[in-house]
């Protein structure tokens, strides 16, 4: 079983159906012990990063989430989900994150010329490429420089450069995604990019 950690924000129902359409069983839930008891997590997000960590925190759900990476399952991060693994956040002031992998979380240059003299919008929304810095399970067999969908203003600064998995640019280069151990993260929505997102997502149900 696969639980999707449900703390009052997210993307939850959609994650929960693209999962299902790939042939995985999972479960919303914000019981600490179902999801201790899952065989894989995932942490979704959408929303401002401090009141996501305030709800993990009032629903007593940092620490199950530190004990299920502890424990070396299958954890998969979304879009925020993969911000709140980051030590700290800068959005509405700066806020401790679940410090997870070392680094904090940053908001794009609210100018960022492009090659036509334009500026790249905030928050960076729509299809993006992604490039392949390392080779994660769950990017088997999805093709370098793959486009997947993006909704964000703030992007991870990772401290150790070996947790990054793909890059983007946009204006910049981005991290964006991560993988270390059995932590995987994206900061691209994998249930709201097509074929690919769920290739991601399949791969992800498919670990042992």
């Amino acid at each position: 079983m696969i639980a999707i950690i449900d703390y009052g924000m997210g993307n939850l129902r959609s994650v929960q159906k693209a999962l299902q359409q790939v042939g995985h069983d999972a479960v919303v839930t914000s019981d600490p012990k179902t999801i201790t008891g899952a065989h894989k997590v995932v942490l979704p997000g959408v929303g401002a990063f401090p009141d996501c960590m305030r709800n993990l925190t009032e629903l007593g759900l940092v620490e199950t989430v530190h004990k299920v990476i502890e424990s070396g399952r299958p954890f998969l991060g979304i879009c925020l989900g993969l911000q709140l693994l980051f030590e700290e956040g800068e959005e509405f002031g700066v806020h401790k994150g679940l410090g997870i992998l070392p680094g904090r979380v940053v908001k794009f240059p609210t100018e960022i010329p492009n090659n036509r003299e334009e500026l790249y919008k905030i928050p960076h929304m729509g299809w993006n490429r992604v490039k392949k810095v390392s080779n994660p399970p769950h990017l088997a067999d999805v093709p370098d420089g793959s486009f997947f969908y993006f909704v964000h203003s703030f992007y991870v600064a990772p401290t150790d450069s070996s947790v990054v998995a793909t890059t983007t640019d946009y204006g910049m280069e981005f991290c964006s995604s991560v993988w270390k151990d059995n932590v995987f993260a994206t900061q691209f929505h994998p249930e709201k990019s097509q074929a690919m997102g769920l290739g991601i997502l399949k791969n992800f149900g498919d670990l042992k």
